[in-house]
């Protein structure tokens, strides 16, 4: 039995859906079922990343009662499952989130892991991704503000009675005026999951319609999803021996 795990920030902008995409290929990699779900409906980008924007059924439709979510599910190349939102703003009409939960919970049976990428904010929207989840994943961006949102998040969370499985950092450049990852840790008390370096290949991963794990697998952040993966997974990436040697002479990688 999977689980579903909701990516969340309180703050858009973080990089939940790069999270949420990379996290899942990363998975896949490691030979997992993987179903990634684009749970942000009124502003849907999951599709659009992975080249596909337009669908015949989407979880609008599932949440309209037009369609089971198994009639949803749309295999990508790279082996993981895709479940999209729609682009059409008449499809927004007459959703209902609260249908959210129980449209999910057939997914637990075929997948291993279960990602939703949500809205941002704490509205409607940004909740029921939350209620629908066993566990949510933070991602947040150095700084104060995106801390502070994050921390409400984790409060909200709490309060639905569901686990924070813990935080992944990203756009980090480690630079003096960004919050280090101690004071975050310290002010969310959550386990760190990882930590995402500012990466040039993010975003040509993106004009390329594609994961940074596919497009650019020995890039920084692509090493560094799949460090968080393994973690997910109870398994240690194998490192090169370029890496190890650069390790051994004291440079950090």
């Amino acid at each position: 039995m999977g689980k579903i795990y909701a990516i969340v920030s309180g703050k858009g902008g973080t990089g939940k859906t790069t999270t949420t995409i990379n996290l899942g290929a990363a998975l896949t990699e490691f030979k997992h079922d993987v179903i990634i779900v684009d749970a942000n409906l009124t502003t849907p980008n999951l599709s659009l990343y992975l080249g596909a924007p337009v669908v015949p059924i989407s979880l609008a439709h599932v949440l309209q009662r037009k369609a089971r979510i198994e009639d949803a599910i749309y295999e990508h190349h790279s082996g993981m499952k895709v479940v999209p939102s729609s682009l059409s703003l008449r499809d927004l009409k007459k959703i209902n989130y609260g249908l959210l939960a129980d449209s999910l919970k057939s997914l637990r049976k075929l997948s291993n892991h279960v990602l939703l990428d949500s809205a941002s904010g704490l509205g409607d929207e940004a909740l029921a991704p939350i209620s629908a989840s066993d566990e949510i994943i933070l991602v947040v961006n150095p700084n104060i503000l995106s801390v502070t949102d994050a921390l409400k998040t984790i409060k909200i969370a709490q309060d639905m009675h569901k686990k924070v499985k813990g935080v992944i950092i990203t756009r980090i450049c480690y630079e003096n005026h960004e919050m280090s990852i101690k004071s975050i840790q310290e002010m969310l008390e959550v386990p760190i999951l990882g930590v995402i370096p500012e990466d040039r290949s993010v975003h040509r991963a993106l004009a390329k319609r594609s994961s940074v794990i596919h497009s650019y697998p020995r890039s920084k952040a692509s090493r560094a999803y799949v460090d968080i993966a393994a973690k997910f997974i109870g398994r240690k990436r194998k490192k090169s021996f370029y890496e190890k040697f650069l390790r051994n002479l004291g440079i950090r990688i």
